[in-house]
């Protein structure tokens, strides 16, 4: 056991999976972690939910399996630090519980009530000129067209389940959910309030709820939760919470941040303009600015960040490792009547060593990873995934290297956009995640961005050693420019020249899929 003199933190991180919770050393050493699974609701017309209740439930159990495993004292926990899933919704009423199931970020429902406060004359991108101006000059972006960002479940909730919203005392991101659970204090950070668009943020040292704002989108400014900086402490454990947890009531709780922000100090590219790709479930390119811009053709803007005083590129990649995922539980190992084997539990291991032998360029074949629309670089609902020129001769093996291959082109796609965001190339890129993992899916990311990609130490724990380098800042043992020196990075992978051309020539194809394909791919799966 450690020293009863060496604090840690005690780190949350709450994905669409599940919660992961780790135990991180002062200087972001992630000493020990425990996960837990929760389940995704995918509903008609586009509606994904999770049950709040099984968020708490899994994150009790997570934590007492890894207080029981003492690897700490339970007195050597100087404070609590969440991330979360962003762009998620929980409605809580006045006793703090949930009043229904929350609202996923994948959730298009509210997509037609952002249509109507975000239309009017002399649209550009489905946006009235007047209300994306003001957007735009308070925020930095705009509502989401496709309905996913936080905004569109208020209204759906308002418009759709009008009792519920008469009973919501307060919205809440999953963070700031799990905040109240820890404290019984309503709050949320600077960050985790970005998409619900209803902040000034043009002074990043007095971000404010914005009246204007909030007169557009029909939203009452008493049903949403004061705003902190990510390093401030909101409360304490309260001893209801703390005997779930297996810990000490009264261990200061910081206000915390989103898993992109945490990604982001995690990766230990914290410095303007140094990169980060997260390859998880979904998928991100993002760096920390010195300015707030918006390209609403892309759907990116620069936004307030979990470092006080500084924005961050936002943006994302919907469908990225999950691609894995599918194409091992509908393709190679689906649990059906055709099945003939168990799903390995070395699935992934074994997709790695298949992808080694294949050709780059998999003999021409292209997945396009969209298997639930498309955000960044393009906002799409409609669009799908799928595989492109099979043949006869076509192999299980060509298959699973083109899913690598084809999450990595919309990397390239997006990466493209984030450079001319920036003005400026990007490279070294610090890479983390599950994902990230792959030694074979990092030379592919290198390959097709043509660029050299920075492994970072220990991929997967990049949220939880950001949230507890979150926590260590709060409690002033470092600062943020401290964070680059404690992160370590376990293998560069330089671009291969030798598959340039294909990777060019297939990238380009990769492209003109997307154009030549799109007005299908929204009449095939327009909402009725």
């Amino acid at each position: 056991m450690r020293s009863q003199n060496s604090p840690c933190i005690f780190a949350i991180d709450l994905g669409t999976s599940g919660p992961k919770i780790a135990l991180v050393a002062i200087d972001g050493e992630v000493l020990a972690s425990e996960v837990e699974d929760t389940p995704l609701l995918l509903l008609p017309n586009g509606g994904a939910e999770q049950r709040p209740d099984d968020w708490w439930t899994a994150i009790t159990k997570a934590a007492q399996r890894l207080m029981a495993r003492r690897v700490v004292p339970v007195e050597s926990i100087a404070a609590i630090s969440c991330t979360s899933q962003y762009s998620s919704t929980v409605a809580v009423g006045r006793d703090g519980k949930p009043l229904m199931n929350a609202i996923n970020w994948m959730d298009t429902r509210g997509a037609r009530y952002i249509h109507d406060i975000t239309g009017g004359f002399l649209r550009i991108q489905g946006y009235g000129l007047g209300k994306l101006l003001t957007w735009i000059r308070l925020t930095g972006g705009a509502p989401a067209q496709s309905g996913k960002d936080s905004l569109a479940h208020i209204l759906y909730i308002k418009n759709e389940l009008p009792k519920v919203y008469q009973e919501t005392h307060k919205f809440l991101e999953p963070k700031d959910y799990i905040n109240l659970c820890l404290t019984g204090e309503y709050a949320a950070s600077f960050d985790s309030i970005n998409l619900h668009w209803l902040t000034d943020n043009r002074d990043i040292a007095n971000i404010h709820y914005e009246d204007r704002l909030l007169a557009m989108t029909g939203v009452k400014r008493a049903k949403l939760p004061d705003l902190y900086a990510s390093t401030d402490i909101i409360g304490t454990l309260q001893p209801a919470a703390a005997a779930d947890l297996g810990l000490v009531a009264g261990v200061p709780v910081v206000a915390g941040t989103s898993d992109a922000q945490s990604a982001a100090i995690g990766s230990g590219a914290v410095k303007d303009y140094e990169t980060h790709l997260y390859l998880g479930t979904s998928s991100w390119i993002s760096c920390f600015v010195p300015f707030k811009r918006t390209d609403l053709f892309h759907n990116m803007a620069s936004l307030p960040s979990a470092i006080p005083g500084r924005y961050y590129v936002a943006n994302e990649q919907e469908c990225a490792a999950v691609c894995l995922a599918f194409l091992r539980d509908n393709m190679v190992y689906p649990d059906d009547a055709l099945s003939n084997q168990a799903r390995p539990a070395d699935a992934y291991q074994r997709f790695d060593r298949v992808v080694a032998q294949v050709p780059a360029g998999s003999d021409r074949l292209i997945f396009t990873p969209w298997l639930y629309g498309e955000r960044t670089p393009i906002e799409d609902r409609s669009v799908r995934g799928g595989f492109f020129n099979l043949s006869l001769k076509t192999k299980r093996e060509y298959m699973i290297r083109a899913v690598f291959e084809g999450v990595a082109y919309n990397a390239r796609w997006l990466l493209g956009c984030v450079e001319r965001f920036c003005k400026r190339r990007l490279d070294n890129i610090h890479m983390i995640g599950g994902g990230a993992r792959s030694e074979v899916w990092c030379q592919i990311y290198a390959d097709i961005l043509n660029r050299t990609i920075r492994q970072v130490k220990d991929s997967r724990q990049a949220n939880t050693r950001g949230a507890g380098l979150v926590g260590s800042v709060a409690l002033g043992q470092i600062t943020f420019n401290d964070i680059a020196a404690r992160v370590e990075i376990e293998k560069d992978f330089h671009p291969n020249a030798a598959h340039r051309q294909i990777y060019d020539e297939l990238f380009a194809e990769f492209l003109n899929i997307y154009k030549r394909n799109k007005t299908i791919y929204a009449r095939l799966n327009r909402i009725v």
